[in-house]
């Protein structure tokens, strides 16, 4: 398998994945939206996905003996021939995918799911689903996409996509099949849409591109600035291992590759932070690994973090430090750690929080004026009180096909607001005030396609800073939060950068606005950009 089509597979769970509003636990405390007393009027909640009814005219047939093949779709409504006019010459294709499933009831619900197919410089498909194509066909009048992925345990997938109708030089509708050793498993409708610059949109409105670093290391995911250097982490992609990439960015329009590290079977680092002359860097494998960067060229490991109970691999996902303290967010053990570092070099676990009865897991955090705000993937948003030697869950968040991500925290009119977004098709930023946890409010919101998803934020003063995937970088201003207004952009995807996916983790990713007048973004395929700050 090619390291292009590697990359491609790091999001293939996601993309095949079908999601589902998560159950609220009967115990934990829910917002109570009549009760919110702030000066904005509450939105209403209509969660990521809003079921937009069938996509396509086509049918998947049930009763085919070559599940996926052309003979497996029901075309005979569509208008194949208006598929001739598609761009296909090195298009990468985001599909919305209307899946059929079974209902609590014997009845058919439907779920949505996300995937992608992208095609090269002749028009012919390389990737679907993240997967090397197989047995498609594409010419002026058909349009069929197929890949196949072997699981675990002899079981294998196949996922096609036939084309039904053009909908314009750049979108199409169409069914899909998802087979599983021949049989069908689920039918579908899609609508797909290349991912190209957004209607109306060039390169950039009001930031300017100082710098650009290619990070060799893996796909890379996130970075910390301090002491004039950028601290680069990255995940596994294929053959190429993750680990750390340190730039020296003295001369922000001419960043120096200082140093590449990893340690032996460790190098999926997804999330980094520094104190003083303290590097927390998030490990898959060894939960927080803290580098001493007293000479900020060349980090040296100093320890593990401690966890008394974890035996085996403890997965980091990501870190927040605030004062003195050291937020890590753990998946495997679905809690939240929180470490005193006082003696930054030496981290000391102070206690430990796991939401009750939950199904998902913290993902990200962000402390603020005693409160930890932590995105719980489909669990949705908490407000965690850290303020004791226990912390307590004051108040819930929650939204239909939720899969809270990242979030920042600020104060605006008297008022503890807070800028939310999750991780999947359609995710985008809400506007919540969480003054009073007990009656969480949605009382603004900004989105783009919901083809792609937001991804990681920074608020700054009244700027709020969006590193949102294939829609690259946005700025906006929210100096007034119910009304977030975008103030400039910088379109970092480009489906001709070598690396390029037809998956949904793809574009913008990581991001710091350190206020040393630059701001510092991860594109997962470009590297470290740097740009002036607005």
């Amino acid at each position: 398998m090619s390291p292009r089509a590697a990359r491609a597979l790091l999001v293939l769970a996601c993309a095949a994945s079908l999601s589902a509003c998560s159950k609220d636990p009967e115990d934990t405390p829910s917002p109570d939206p009549s009760a919110y007393d702030g000066p904005w009027t509450p939105l209403a909640e209509n969660g990521e996905w809003v079921d937009p009814g069938v996509l396509s005219t086509c049918s998947v047939l049930s009763d085919n003996i070559a599940c996926g093949s052309e003979t497996t779709f029901d075309l005979s409504r569509c208008d194949t021939a208006s598929l001739a006019g598609l761009e296909r010459a090195g298009a990468i294709y985001r599909a919305e995918i209307r899946y059929e499933v079974a209902g609590a009831s014997g009845g058919v619900e439907h779920a949505p799911g996300s995937g992608g197919f992208q095609l090269d410089a002749s028009g012919q498909p390389v990737l679907v689903m993240g997967q090397p194509q197989s047995q498609s066909l594409v010419d002026s009048g058909k349009f069929l996409v197929s890949s196949v992925y072997q699981r675990a345990g002899n079981i294998v997938d196949r996922f096609t996509f036939a084309g039904c109708n053009a909908t314009g030089p750049r979108t199409l509708t169409g069914c899909m099949s998802w087979c599983r050793n021949g049989q069908l498993r689920y039918r579908a409708t899609f609508r797909a849409e290349r991912m190209t610059w957004r209607t109306g949109e060039s390169e950039s409105s009001g930031l300017t591109l100082t710098s650009e670093s290619f990070v060799e290391r893996g796909l890379p995911v996130d970075v910390y600035v301090t002491k004039r250097h950028a601290y680069v982490v990255s995940i596994p992609s294929g053959a190429e291992g993750g680990g750390l990439t340190v730039f020296d960015v003295s001369n922000p329009r001419r960043p120096v590759r200082r140093i590449a590290l990893d340690q032996p079977n460790d190098n999926y680092w997804n999330g980094v932070w520094a104190k003083d002359d303290a590097l927390y860097i998030a490990s898959a494998a060894n939960g927080v690994l803290v580098y001493d960067i007293s000479n900020p060229d060349s980090p040296t490991f100093v320890r593990r973090s401690n966890v008394p109970g974890i035996s085996g691999a403890l997965n980091v996902h990501t870190v927040f430090v605030e004062g003195s303290r050291l937020y890590a967010m753990a998946p495997s053990s679905r809690e939240t750690l929180i470490f005193d570092i006082s003696s930054p070099l030496d981290p000391r676990l102070l206690a430990r929080y796991a939401y009750p009865n939950g199904t998902g897991y913290p993902h990200d955090a962000f402390a603020y004026e005693g409160r930890l705000y932590v995105n719980h993937t489909e669990d949705g948003y908490l407000a965690v009180d850290v303020t004791g030697a226990t912390p307590k869950l004051l108040g819930r968040y929650t939204y239909g096909h939720s899969y809270s991500h990242a979030n920042a925290v600020g104060t605006f009119n008297g008022r503890t607001v807070a800028f939310e977004g999750g991780e999947t098709m359609g995710a985008h930023l809400r506007v919540l005030d969480v003054t009073n946890p007990k009656s969480i409010a949605k009382v603004g919101e900004y989105k783009l396609r919901g083809l792609t998803s937001i991804h990681n934020m920074v608020l700054r003063d009244t700027r709020l800073y969006v590193a949102y995937y294939h829609e690259g970088v946005r700025v906006l201003d929210v100096a007034d939060p119910s009304k977030p207004r975008e103030v400039a952009y910088f379109n970092t995807y480009r489906e001709t950068d070598p690396g390029r996916s037809d998956g949904m983790y793809d574009g913008a990713i990581g991001m710091r606005v350190p206020g040393d007048g630059h701001i510092y973004v991860v594109d997962s395929a470009r590297g470290l950009l740097l740009f002036d700050e607005l």
